[in-house]
């Protein structure tokens, strides 16, 4: 069954996310907010579960990516990026301090609140699966010549610019395959707003690739964020064009949950990425994540500060009464001393006053 049973009635220009060419009505507005994907690399096998945050008027969408490799594609697990949220979360660490600050006594307010092999279906293009994935239809296409897939994907219903035949060149050039997904919501003619459900991506690969050169007919500011889960610490080759990307959480990790389905049981090296691209005309190709020369761990901290106590009293309260006490000891050891000294002084002066008398 051709791609147009799941892409009818789709007229629609190519806009770009960071995994692919993003198609939707003209009429309509849609923007990717962002873009995080979660990586697995094994050396052989690598797997991409892909969240989009949308937002705009458009009620369907549709986006074509590609792939160097045939791809089995299914739902992903919502619970997983929760899950490596948490996992890269900053770690907490408490920091005292000595003086009161606002909130602490006395300075507080009164009130105190706390796939089977090519099919021949048109020329130079083969579909060779489609399938009906929750809210999304999915085919994937072979193409032996950009043009060709370009022609075809316009006779089912798409009006793609000459633009994305010319990106989708090195692509074609090296044999690689396609993911076209349209975007079909339970109710109909509702806007697509929101983060979309997970995809899952599967394929062979002797690399660490990230598809990402569609994103260069983007004409709006893009944002990545990659999960990547391989025996090692993973770092980009280059920044594509794009601002230098930052390394927001490195270390491993022992997997669990969805996590784990996606990494396997065993030791698993997580590397979090987060990279924006401020002009993504300037982007040069895809990502290809490499092993880093040390598999130094990394994490944020988050500093809460804590009034400093003692047996659950402020310490500068205890401080303060100490010194009072200690100011308070001397003063009255002071006036003991003067005391002493005063009456050693006056029984001197009396017995001199005794001997005077005496001797008269």
């Amino acid at each position: 069954m051709l791609l147009a049973v799941q892409l009818v009635s789709l007229a629609r220009p190519a806009y770009a996310c960071g995994c692919g060419a993003m198609v939707h009505d003209p009429k309509t507005t849609m923007a990717v907010d962002r873009e995080t994907s979660a990586v697995r690399w094994d050396g052989r096998t690598e797997q991409i579960v892909m969240s989009l945050t949308v937002n705009g008027s458009a009620p369907d969408a549709a986006w074509i990516m590609p792939v160097p490799h045939r791809a089995t594609v299914k739902l992903g697990d919502p619970e997983l990026f929760d899950e490596l949220s948490a996992l890269t979360e900053p770690a907490v660490r408490q920091r005292h301090y000595f003086w009161p600050r606002g909130g602490d006594w006395p300075f507080q307010d009164v009130d105190g609140a706390a796939a089977p092999p090519p099919d021949a279906r048109g020329p130079g293009v083969g579909v060779v699966g489609r399938e009906r994935l929750g809210p999304f239809d999915v085919a994937r296409l072979t193409a032996t010549d950009p043009d060709a897939l370009r022609n075809w994907l316009k006779s089912q219903g798409f009006r793609l610019p000459a633009s994305l035949a010319t990106e989708l060149r090195p692509y074609v050039a090296q044999r690689w395959e396609y993911v076209a997904i349209r975007l079909a919501p339970a109710e109909r003619h509702r806007p697509l707003t929101g983060t979309l459900d997970p995809l899952h991506l599967s394929f062979a690969s002797d690399r660490l690739v990230y598809p990402m050169r569609l994103s260069r007919l983007a004409t709006t500011r893009q944002s990545l964020g990659l999960y990547v889960l391989a025996p090692h610490r993973m770092e980009p080759r280059s920044t594509i064009g794009g601002a230098r990307p930052e390394v927001f959480y490195a270390g491993r990790i022992k997997p669990e949950g969805a996590v784990r389905d996606l990494g396997g049981s065993g030791g698993t090296f997580l590397t979090a990425i987060d990279q924006s691209f401020p002009q993504p005309q300037r982007i040069t190709g895809d990502h290809e994540l490499r092993r880093a020369d040390h598999d130094t761990p990394f994490q944020r901290f988050r500093y809460t500060d804590t009034l400093l106590k003692v047996g659950g009293v402020p310490a500068w309260i205890l401080t303060v009464l100490g010194v009072l006490l200690l100011l308070a000891a001397a003063v009255a050891s002071a006036v003991v001393i003067a005391l002493r000294a005063r009456r050693r002084a006056s029984t001197s002066e009396a017995r001199r006053t005794v001997s005077s008398s005496t001797h008269s």
